[in-house]
């Protein structure tokens, strides 16, 4: 199982705000051991929506889409999951139910009279319309859900606000009621070494060397103003711990023997 990340939002292309969402799936993925495999960024355009979301079905991978399944007139992921999906876009009882909760919830809060039938209201009720056989996420926050669809396979998209408040504990609901069969703690390890004055054109042949040789991956990490090593590669490599010693150990020699100076060595 791969797993993906769809981020929606023209005030996030446009630098308006910030994206969150990215380092935080990287955090809440790795933390199971389950790497991210790709994510996308999407603008508020419905068509592009759509053929990311159509892609992100077929792809037979767990994908979370962050943003765009509120009730504004820039919202569009809702009815963009209903096309890529081919269903209609209904409304969850379960999720009419919440929101109404929700209603009750904020006019006791504010003092006020309970009005499901106020227009503003009634609208909503928009924010539980998806794509029929969809599955809710609860929303710890507000109580307002968000929605998971099938795709090929085992694959599912997962739909959760923009706001990070609402949407970080909703994808670990996810990922802990309906992805712990792929999490993976303990089955890989990176272990790597700073390596200063190199060019990756004079390392190269060492890494191939090392994934010929071994079943593991080599990475090449150079930076040319990091605040604290400067201009360095971070060389190392990475996969079952069962085997990394044996290559990283030869990664070593092959350094030493190329007359390397090294810094500090790293495993994650």
């Amino acid at each position: 199982m791969k797993f993906g990340a769809i981020i929606i939002g023209d005030e996030i292309l446009s630098g308006k705000r910030a994206d969150k969402h990215l380092a935080k799936i990287i955090e809440l993925l790795g933390a199971r051991g389950i790497p991210l495999a790709y994510a996308h960024y999407v603008g508020d355009d419905p068509q592009r929506i759509t053929s990311t979301l159509r892609d992100a079905f077929a792809s037979g991978d767990t994908v979370f889409s962050f943003g765009g399944i509120g009730a504004t007139p820039d919202d569009h992921t809702r009815q963009c999951a209903a096309s890529a999906s081919g269903k209609a876009l209904v409304l969850s009882d379960a999720a009419r139910d919440l929101i109404q909760e929700r209603i009750l919830d904020v006019a006791r809060e504010q003092g006020l009279p309970y009005e499901p039938e106020r227009p503003d209201n009634v609208h909503r009720l928009q924010m539980g319309m998806f794509p029929e056989g969809s599955a809710l996420i609860p929303n710890p926050y507000n109580k307002i859900p968000g929605f998971s669809y099938p795709g090929v396979g085992q694959g599912r998209v997962h739909f959760v606000p923009g706001f990070p408040v609402m949407a970080w504990p909703m994808v670990e609901w996810v990922l802990d009621s309906q992805c712990a069969q792929w999490f993976q703690q303990d089955v890989w390890r990176e272990q790597s070494v700073i390596v200063f004055g190199a060019m990756e054109s004079m390392l190269t042949p060492l890494m191939e060397q090392l994934e010929r040789s071994h079943p593991v991956k080599v990475f090449s990490l150079p930076s040319v103003d990091h605040p604290q090593y400067g201009r360095h590669i971070e060389l190392g490599v990475k996969g079952d711990p069962a085997v990394l010693p044996a290559a990283y150990a030869d990664l070593m020699a092959g350094l030493k023997a190329l007359d390397m100076s090294l810094g500090p060595e790293l495993v994650r």
